[in-house]
């Protein structure tokens, strides 16, 4: 083995052991301290929302109250900011912002509290201004810091699960106010589902010919088919079909039911549903809270749809969810994963 080859296992070894370092440093701040996090913001109780409609643009399909009362850390303009603890630090996530925005979109709904409609609002501008093209010309909402993943995701990325709740929270400013801008970006923000990954855009289709809007857009490949921000991305769609009526919404939205009923199974993994399907040495459990994340949207998939899959899903992970033995089997699976997964 040449001199210079060594040379450059060396540096990456290196650069693996600080990047474990670096991430474990940042998930032990935030789940081993009481100070604030981004978990401050992520972690509330997920819940369908009872008061949605389904069949025309009123409160979004989860409630969000917790997150419209979000109160750690915010910018000048009153957006929320997220703490990642360690070197990332301070940073907008435009997921969050959506989510807060959404949260005091219902919060208004239900109260008519003007400060409410004002935060939503905000918001809403935020989306409209940071909506940027990327290299390849398709218009993303980007997170401009890495993130440690099954590879690191640098900045700038982009999402499938913020572009799906950007639509879906401008197209309610553009309901409220009328305001042009607003539906414009929605349009934009709607072609990164007609474009594969590899044309920039979230749009992934597998050998079966299952159509998947991904979260996280890795490289190299496999997709891993992230369950939570996979439904997420199609309530936008759906959204974005109830208010245009574009049949090229509603055939995306209706594939996206056809993955989902014929890849459930595979995130079951007998006493517990997995996060996503990425090919790892051990599959990756859901923590507490995206399962029960994935319990609430197969529930709300169900009220939309009527399709019964998603209401026997969701019942039996909510049974596994009653287990002492099934919660107790989860955390140690999940414990191992983050030590030797990623």
């Amino acid at each position: 083995m040449s001199l210079a080859v060594e040379r450059e296992i060396t540096r990456l070894d290196t650069s693996l052991v600080r990047r474990r370092f670096n991430y474990f440093q940042r998930i032990s701040e935030a789940y081993l301290t009481n100070r604030n996090s981004q978990l401050t913001f992520w972690h509330d109780d997920p819940q369908p929302n009872d008061n949605a409609s389904l069949n025309s643009l009123g409160e979004y399909y989860m409630p969000f109250l917790s997150k419209a009362d979000y109160s750690a850390h915010f910018d000048a303009n009153g957006i929320p900011l997220l703490d990642y603890r360690g070197k990332t630090r301070l940073q907008y996530n435009p997921i969050a912002v959506a989510q807060y925005g959404l949260g005091n979109y219902n919060a208004f709904c239900r109260s008519g509290n003007r400060d409410r409609l004002e935060k939503f609002l905000l918001t809403a501008d935020w989306l409209v201004t940071n909506l940027e093209k990327n290299s390849h010309g398709i218009h993303v909402w980007e997170h401009l810091f890495d993130w440690e993943y099954r590879t690191v995701l640098r900045a700038p990325w982009y999402s499938g699960l913020a572009q799906g709740q950007g639509i879906s929270l401008l197209l309610r400013a553009h309901n409220q106010t009328k305001n042009n801008l607003y539906f414009a970006a929605a349009q934009s923000a709607f072609e990164a589902f007609t474009h594969r990954v590899d044309e920039g855009g979230v749009l992934f289709i597998d050998d079966a010919g299952c159509k998947w809007f991904e979260e996280y857009i890795v490289h190299p490949a496999p997709p891993t088919h992230i369950l939570n921000g996979f439904i997420w991305a199609s309530w936008g769609i759906w959204d974005y079909w109830l208010v245009t009526g574009d049949l090229i919404a509603l055939g995306l939205f209706n594939e996206a039911v056809r993955t989902l009923k014929l890849n459930l199974s595979k995130y079951d993994c007998g006493f517990w549903s997995l996060y996503e399907q990425s090919g790892t040495r051990l599959p990756m459990i859901a923590s507490g809270f995206y399962h029960r994340l994935h319990i609430a949207q197969l529930k709300v998939m169900h009220r939309l749809t009527a399709e019964t899959i998603f209401r026997e899903y969701a019942d039996r992970w909510e049974n596994y969810t009653h287990s002492p033995v099934n919660r107790g089997r989860s955390f140690a699976h999940k414990a191992l994963f983050k030590i030797v997964g990623y």
